[in-house]
Parts: C-alpha cells; structure tokens; sequence
C-alpha cells in the first residue's frame, strides 16, 4: 500500500545518489560524507547498474541501498571519479516557468494562477562541471538555477495529497535559456530558447526529499564568483506535490522524468545592464540539502 511505502522510507537514512565513471565504467553510487562515494554495484550486484533503472525499481531500490549507506569499506573517494548526470536517458524533462513571485514580477508577467509550462529534450542534460555551450545564433544566453524534481513512480492524474509518493528525490538544476529565441520569436514559442543542447545541467546527486526543507531551503546561483540569485524555496509560489499533480493530468509521468519548477529573482535579462553568459563563466548552482552544480562556459564550435 502506498501508506507503507511513505512509512517505509520515512525510515530509511537521508541519502544522495549519484552517476560517476571510475576506471571506464559508468556506475551508481551513494554519497559517503562529502569525500567519497559508495559504489552500489560492488555493494549488490542485484541492483540496477543505471539511475535509470534503479529509480524503476523504487522504493525497494532506495531501501536496499540504505543498507550500505554507512559501508567505509565500498567507498571510493571522489577525486577519483568523474561525476556524471545523476540520471540520462529520461523520456521527460520538464520546466515550470514564473513559478516564484519576484521573479514574474522581474520578468514584467502576469502571476500565474495555474502552472506555466515548457519542455527541454533529454539532450540538453549535462552533468557536473560540464561544458554549457554558446551556440552561435544567440546573443542572449541567461542563467536559472532551479530546484529540480526527479519522478520515482509512473503516474497519471496523481492528487496534491498523494503526490509526494511519486517524488524519488531531487536535484539541483540550472535552466540555461536564449533569451532572444525564447522571448522574441514568432509564436511565443519558450522552447525555442530552451531547447538546446546542453542547456538543462544537473547534479551533483539526486538526494531524498527528507534533505530538503522546502520552507526555509536556500537556492542561489553564483556566477564568476558573484551571488547573481539568493532566494528560499517558500518563495515557490506552486509547490513540488501541486506540480506533480498538475503535470501528471497533462501527461504520465514515469520514472526517471524531471521538472524544473521554477527560478527565482535575479536572472539576467532583467538587469540593468542585462548580463548574459559569456565563454569563460563559471556558474555555480546551489540547492541546500543538495549540494553545489559548477558548470563552464564556451562558445560553441560550429564547422564551416
């Protein structure tokens, strides 16, 4: 019953999940302390070797791994592994736009009554200090770090109440957007501005919803060192089970899928001067309770 799982895992340690290559092989962990990683594979075999097919087979994955969470002895330490997208290959990703008041307000928008939404593709997700690329036909590329939920259960037409049974976790989140294209296309068209590829980094881990506190939760992008976004997550005006919820009448949600749910004050197109990424940047998108997503920036190369 679903009652037993909330029970369930209510008693299972705060864990954060992680992707990470180590000597060529792409595997899933557990975050040991913020020095070392718990390699799961090693810990049990039986267990899905992909983020993917591990959140597939939750909450009894999440259970079982909890019984490793403390293991020294599976450890890795993680200036031996790269860190890669905490999960890849997800059939949804999903971005909720105005979703905290100042930053509607910034943008000179309606507050939204119900959730505004938009897509990415599956392509535009990078992983920790992956390279965020400038491509060429934009001159207005802007930043957005953003809570983002990942799914752990398939869903349709879920209730607000029963919501959070379907959330595996979160990540942090950066929604890079070309203003120009998003803004100022025919159509009114938000994917155009959102869609490319590697606009949708995430990392560093996907941690358990008892790692964040959605009341008092800071989220703050830094870029080149500057604090550009510093908000709480009680600013959200349309919380993590209300979006849920709404999106599963939209569409099934399935394991794996992520929402975006939304950036606060401070982005920089509605700057005076406006700041755009430039190649060079280093933005650091930080969630607490999740950990800290650095992201560089360059020029796309673009072959004549």
């Amino acid at each position: 019953p679903s009652c037993w799982i909330r029970l369930a895992l209510a008693d299972v340690a705060q864990m954060k999940f992680v992707t990470f290559e180590h000597n060529g092989q792409t595997r899933i962990g557990l975050l040991l302390g913020e020095t070392s990683v718990i390699d799961l594979s090693k810990a049990d075999p039986t267990l899905p070797g992909d983020m993917l097919a591990f959140l597939r087979g939750f909450p009894a994955t999440f259970e079982t791994a909890s019984k490793f969470s403390t293991r020294a002895d599976l450890a890795v330490p993680l200036s031996d592994v790269k860190l890669k997208a905490p999960v890849q290959g997800m059939e949804k990703v999903i971005g909720i736009g105005l979703n905290y008041r100042d930053h509607a307000i910034e943008s000179g928008m309606a507050i939204p009554t119900s959730p505004v939404f938009f897509t990415k593709f599956p392509s535009c997700v990078i992983g920790p200090n992956d390279t965020i690329l400038i491509p060429p036909e934009s001159n207005e590329v802007d930043y957005e770090v953003e809570l983002v939920i990942v799914i752990g259960k398939e869903g349709k037409r879920i209730s607000e109440d029963k919501a959070n049974e379907y959330i595996a976790g979160y990540t942090v989140g950066h929604d890079v957007s070309a203003r120009d294209w998003q803004l100022r296309r025919p159509g009114g068209q938000w994917d155009a501005g959102k869609a490319w590829d590697t606009f949708a980094p995430i990392g560093p881990c996907i941690a358990t919803p008892d790692e964040i506190n959605l009341e008092s939760g800071r989220i703050q992008c830094v870029l080149n060192g500057e604090t550009v976004q510093n908000s709480t997550l009680d600013q959200l005006i349309f919380k993590p089970n209300q979006i849920v919820s709404f999106m599963s009448t939209v569409c099934t949600l399935k394991p794996g899928d992520i929402i975006f749910t939304g950036t606060p004050f401070g982005v920089g197109f509605a700057r005076k001067p406006p700041v755009f990424l430039k190649s060079g940047d280093k933005v650091e998108c930080v969630v607490q309770g999740i950990g800290n997503l650095v992201n560089f920036v360059e020029d796309e190369k673009v072959s004549q």
